[in-house]
């Protein structure tokens, strides 16, 4: 046997050694291959995803009547229907604080008093000084009966009488302003004063809240101006609640911002529930006039083509082609003038998967 015959005869030797050292884990990737291809082959034989037999799975809903109205949408705030800073008309010390953080109080609720004592002291002596004002203009008029005065020392004594009178009033409105009342119904907020606290007029002590009804502050194009008026609906949600809301326009701006272009525009709607939080971000859609009642579907149903616009309806299992004619876009559905008619079912998701008159089945119908 020459070098040549034995490097070949090694090779062979090496090469069974190997394939038999190998051959159980090429035999298992093999067949678990075959196993997958074997179910893609009985996959597509059942037909495409999300169906048996072929069936593709869509989601539809049923035509129906919708109102339909021409709506301006906008951005906005919500307001407090009243709200004030309580200061104090006069300075003094506080004897009496009847202020809680939070409370709900209503029209007429003392807050707090102020230290009056030296007002008081005051306003009885100009009690006493009127007093002897009048008895003096008493013995002067009698003396200028007998003309043993004359005309101007009478009118000195009467205006003497009159001016302590004023002061008098002056006094008492100055004791009346030493409490202080809540000027309307509403929420307390934040105190910045305690009990014995000196305040004066620029002393902030509480702030008073009231949001039954809200305001609702927001801004139209100029080119709106004459389509909106006092009593005009308006419906919106806030970023802190999902549900809509309904209010009334009560008042519109006589001018337009010249910086802007816009109109300014308040609504009030009720808020009995004090869902509606001053300062919240509202989203505001503002009725113009109402068209009606129209078929109304989602624009993602909605299939453009080169001649118009088509959709997919479902009948007797089968996914049908429809032509239709578009009126009025909203922000998420279209008005449709032609091609529907109510109870027909559209398809409203899954439109990709679809072809005409293929066999489709209804996973969910959204009402």
């Amino acid at each position: 046997m020459n070098k040549f015959t034995k490097t070949i005869t090694s090779f062979i030797a090496i090469t069974l050694i190997l394939g038999l050292a190998f051959y159980p884990k090429i035999k298992k990737t093999f067949f678990a291959s075959e196993s997958k291809d074997g179910i893609k082959g009985k996959d597509k034989e059942k037909g495409g995803p999300g169906g048996k037999g072929g069936k593709t799975a869509v989601i539809a809903t049923v035509v129906k009547y919708t109102k339909l109205d021409d709506v301006l949408s906008s951005t906005g705030s919500i307001l407090p229907n009243e709200e004030v800073e309580i200061r104090s008309e006069i300075a003094g010390r506080i004897i009496l604080l009847n202020i809680k953080e939070g409370d709900n109080i209503p029209k007429g609720t003392v807050l707090l008093r102020i230290n009056d004592d030296e007002l008081q002291a005051r306003l009885k002596k100009l009690g006493f000084n009127k007093k002897l004002a009048e008895d003096n203009e008493g013995r002067q008029k009698v003396l200028l009966q007998k003309e043993a005065i004359s005309q101007r020392e009478y009118d000195i004594a009467v205006n003497s009488v009159n001016t302590i009178s004023a002061d008098i009033e002056d006094l008492k409105s100055q004791i009346l302003k030493t409490t202080l009342k809540a000027p309307f119904a509403g929420k307390v907020g934040f105190r910045y004063v305690s009990m014995g606290s000196y305040i004066s007029p620029t002393t902030k002590i509480a702030t008073l809240t009231n949001t039954n009804p809200a305001k609702i502050e927001f801004s139209i194009p100029a080119k709106y101006a004459t389509a909106i008026r006092q009593g005009s609906i308006i419906e919106f949600t806030t970023e802190n609640e999902q549900k809509t809301f309904t209010g009334k326009v009560y008042a519109v701006d006589p001018k337009i911002d010249p910086l802007t272009r816009t109109l300014q525009i308040r609504a009030l709607a009720p808020n009995s529930n004090n869902l509606l939080v001053p300062g919240a971000y509202a989203k505001v859609n503002l009725i113009l006039k109402s068209k009606g009642s129209a078929i109304l579907i989602p624009t993602e149903s909605i299939i453009p083509e080169a001649k118009g616009n088509k959709v997919f309806l479902v009948k007797n299992g089968k996914s049908v082609p429809q032509k239709v004619e578009l009126g009025t876009r909203g922000e998420r559905t279209v008005e449709i003038l032609s091609g529907l008619s109510i109870g027909d079912t559209l398809i409203t998701n899954g439109i990709i998967q679809v072809k005409p008159d293929g066999d489709v089945e209804i996973k969910e119908v959204i009402q």
